[in-house]
């Protein structure tokens, strides 16, 4: 059962990290490209409040998607990415088909947005796993100011790499043999004593007596 749950936190901690870096790209192409001409793209496309949209968007992208990969305020952080998400499927994507590429051409779809959307909304209702700095945080509250508590700072990760690491090189022992049963050999029965004699001989009478 403890294996189950560290495969399942190592392969949160693995989403966590890919989502972050595609939300980190897009939020840095955007400021990178500055925020007025990102609002004046977005203003092109018919997205309402093109500025505060720009802003929203990069700053979200950027910071949510870093704020992912550490596991910090998951819960927020997944609903405000699943916002930008939604905004762009409804004012920009979602008439566009499905697919980015269909065939040679560009046609700019909603598969990317619908998956990282998602992606965030499962991380925002928990799926973050325990190797997450909510996590610690919540930790360290529960073990107060002055108690340590226990805190399971072990390297969860690690621990489940050692044992598997061990389960593949320990050597199969095979079944001990039984050792042979001695029967010892049954004792004889011991030898009745002769009956005493009278007179020294038996059914003689004494000279004495005669």
């Amino acid at each position: 059962m403890r294996s189950r749950s560290l495969v399942y936190d190592v392969a949160a901690v693995l989403a966590r990290i890919g989502v972050g870096v595609v939300f980190m790209a897009h939020g840095w192409q955007k400021i990178e490209a500055g925020v007025t001409a990102t609002g004046e793209s977005f203003d092109a496309l018919g997205v309402p409040l093109p500025t505060a949209a720009a802003v929203y968007a990069a700053f979200v992208e950027l910071l949510g998607g870093a704020a992912l990969i550490a596991g910090l305020a998951l819960p927020v952080t997944g609903a405000l990415l699943f916002i930008d998400m939604l905004g762009a499927f409804l004012f920009v994507h979602a008439d566009q088909g499905l697919f980015m590429v269909d065939g040679d051409r560009a046609q700019n779809g909603y598969e990317l947005v619908v998956a990282l959307g998602m992606a965030a909304l499962l991380l925002a209702a928990g799926a973050g796993g325990r190797l997450t700095l909510d996590a610690w945080i919540v930790r360290r509250r529960a073990a107060g100011p002055d108690d340590p508590g226990d805190e399971d700072d072990e390297d969860d990760a690690e621990s489940f790499v050692e044992s598997l690491r061990q389960a593949e090189t320990k050597p199969v022992e095979p079944p001990a043999k039984k050792a042979p049963v001695r029967r010892s050999a049954p004792k004889a029965a011991p030898k009745a004593a002769p009956a005493p004699s009278v007179g020294g001989l038996t059914g003689c009478v004494s000279p004495e007596r005669r």
